[in-house]
């Protein structure tokens, strides 16, 4: 599970997305609401267009849409949210990152620390794992209809930084700086990507055996089961033969 691509298949397992479309559509409207904060553009605004991707993706409607938008300007009235970022460790010592979004920390804090702990992790000090995960516009590109020498040609230009072979698909990386302008730069060219979103990108990798992997995705699913919780991003590595399982 080295990609960035492959670890959006295992957060979107087949029949998991549908069995949870409530909850997503709940998280990608708090996202567009603090995405919106920066600016209610999305051409000028690449968190924002990102957060729309994803609530189209999930099929939030339109006038959802809208309207968290301009919850997030100060048009309409919201409920105040706080991003938090909580640090800690999955079995195996696995790094974990999550973020969440609530208007209640105290709950939130205590949720999370209680899923972890019931599922053999542990919550982490600020900064114990943040720095192995490095802040990254991901595009993944299916391999069937671009080459690397495309991708590389068109993004060059406009700040990528690399282009990693993902199984099925490429997975272009580039800073968060350079994420609009990539994007524009593919878009002009004619080139569309499956995904394209802001992530965390692990440093290194953890292998880990079976059943560690197994426990791993367990705590994961719990986690992003959680309403305040809107991104779980780990450093584990799973064996093929679990990753097979799952396709």
């Amino acid at each position: 599970m080295a990609g960035h691509s492959k670890w959006k298949n295992i957060q979107h397992r087949k029949g998991r997305q549908d069995a949870k479309r409530g909850k997503m559509f709940t998280k990608v409207t708090k996202e567009i609401i603090l995405a919106a904060k920066g600016g209610g553009d999305p051409a000028m605004n690449a968190r924002l267009r990102a957060a729309i991707d994803a609530a189209k993706a999930v099929n939030l409607p339109k006038d959802k849409i809208d309207t968290a938008i301009k919850k997030g300007t100060g048009e309409l009235a919201s409920e105040a949210l706080e991003e938090i970022i909580y640090e800690g460790y999955a079995p195996g010592g696995v790094a974990l990152l999550i973020e969440a979004v609530t208007d209640n920390k105290n709950r939130t804090v205590a949720e999370v620390r209680h899923i972890l702990s019931k599922n053999g992790g542990s919550m982490g000090a600020a900064g114990c794992v943040a720095w192995m995960f490095d802040r990254k516009g991901v595009f993944a590109f299916d391999k069937e209809l671009y080459t690397e020498d495309q991708l590389l040609e068109v993004g060059l230009e406009a700040g990528v930084e690399d282009v990693l072979d993902d199984d099925d698909s490429w997975q272009v990386q580039c800073s968060v700086e350079d994420f609009h302008a990539a994007r524009a730069a593919f878009e002009a060219a004619g080139i569309e990507p499956l995904s394209a979103d802001l992530s965390r990108i692990p440093q290194n990798l953890v292998a880990v055996d079976v059943e560690t992997g197994r426990k791993a995705l367990r705590l994961y699913d719990a986690l992003d089961d959680n309403d305040d919780v809107q991104n779980v991003y780990a450093n584990f590595e799973l064996p093929p033969e679990l990753v097979a399982e799952m396709e």
